[in-house]
């Protein structure tokens, strides 16, 4: 009988075979794999579109086609979205309260656009920046900003192959552009980022502290290791193979953060939000500290609703939101109209202050 049946050595010998032959191309697949698994739409293309990025011509959008040309000699095929007075609307609008201020029909279209804020969109991983021109189109057309959409290299039509230490070049040529615009240098930027975007905008403002007035974080996370247990369990004993750490943890204490967060996200669990919001409420700066005066709390903030937490971190979480459907869930906007208009009333106040001292 015991030549028919393996021997209890010999089945705990292929066991342990077959566990080390598992977790070593579990471990290839992580190290190797990893820009596929983390920038799946620049290597695979997925929808009707065959990942063909739309263009803000096809809304019917006052646009501008932009060539951005990184430092390691990428091409990165962004749009920009400027203000006009009489913009063609697109759709029909109605008012956010707070989105925007009375004031602008005098001004011609050169001052109007030097007087809003200008955003800087970064999507997340899947599909891409044209995707997002809906998501523009509200910047634009109703809190009354610039918008600049940033393609990632190696999504849409920009060239390269996408990186952390990629995006981060990227981000830096979308703020230089921004910078150096004569007609939008002198603006106070607001980042927008989704997902891996907002790990984008971390790392960008962290970098240039003093040049950035607000960001937007929708549904990000504090690390891309600490990412991988939950989105791929079966790798997360080898988390630590991976490169691409999107650390997310520091934000300048001058800048306005806004938090919005789905609930019912099962890509990025909410609790990396919930973090990032304890991180950043540790943050010494104050509105009192930087010598301006108190923004006037909202109504949701009175009710106890939505409450908003610190001066200038503000926290929103929406109970039905998951990770792509966050940017419909009701209020969601009006959060993004009421912080656009307060980030451009301190930024106005600043510049007040700073005539005053020069005075």
């Amino acid at each position: 009988m015991s030549s028919f049946f393996p021997s209890l050595y010999t089945v705990a010998k292929g066991a342990f075979a077959t566990t080390v032959g598992l977790g070593t191309l579990s471990a290839g697949l992580l190290y190797y794999g990893q820009s596929y698994l983390i920038y799946p739409s620049a290597f695979t293309k997925i929808g009707e579109d065959d990942g063909a990025p739309s263009k803000p011509a096809s809304y019917g959008l006052h646009h501008e086609l932009v060539d951005l040309k990184t430092k390691d000699g990428e091409t990165l095929k962004c749009y920009l979205l400027l203000q006009k007075k009489d913009l063609p609307q697109v759709f029909p609008i109605s008012a956010i309260e707070g989105a925007t201020e009375s004031g602008y029909s005098e001004m011609a279209d050169e001052q109007l656009v030097s007087q809003r804020p200008t955003v800087i969109m970064f999507h997340g991983n899947g599909g891409n920046a044209g995707h997002r021109i809906p998501l523009g189109m509200m910047f634009q057309q109703v809190m009354r900003c610039n918008v600049l959409g940033v393609e990632y290299r190696g999504y849409g039509d920009s060239t390269g192959t996408p990186s952390e230490t990629g995006f981060a070049i990227d981000a830096v040529t979308a703020l230089e552009f921004v910078r150096g615009d004569a007609r939008l240098r002198n603006t106070p930027v607001i980042l927008y980022g989704q997902s891996i975007g907002g790990a984008v905008s971390i790392d960008l403002t962290s970098r240039f502290p003093g040049e950035i007035s607000g960001i937007i974080l929708e549904n990000t996370f504090l690390s891309l290791r600490l990412l991988v247990p939950h989105v791929l369990p079966f790798l997360g004993p080898f988390s630590w193979l991976c490169h691409q750490r999107w650390e997310s943890a520091g934000i300048p204490s001058e800048t306005n953060v806004l938090l919005l967060s789905g609930q019912s996200d099962t890509l990025v669990p909410p609790q990396h939000m919930k973090y990032l919001r304890k991180i950043f409420v540790t943050r010494p700066h104050t509105r009192r500290t930087l010598g301006l005066p108190p923004l006037p709390i909202s109504q949701e903030g009175k009710n106890g609703v939505n409450e908003v937490n610190e001066e200038r971190t503000q926290f929103i979480a929406f109970p039905e939101g998951s990770h792509n459907d966050t940017t419909a869930q009701h209020g969601y906007w009006n959060r993004i109209g009421d912080f656009v208009a307060e980030v451009g009333k301190e930024w106005r106040e600043q510049q007040s202050l700073g005539n005053r001292s020069r005075s």
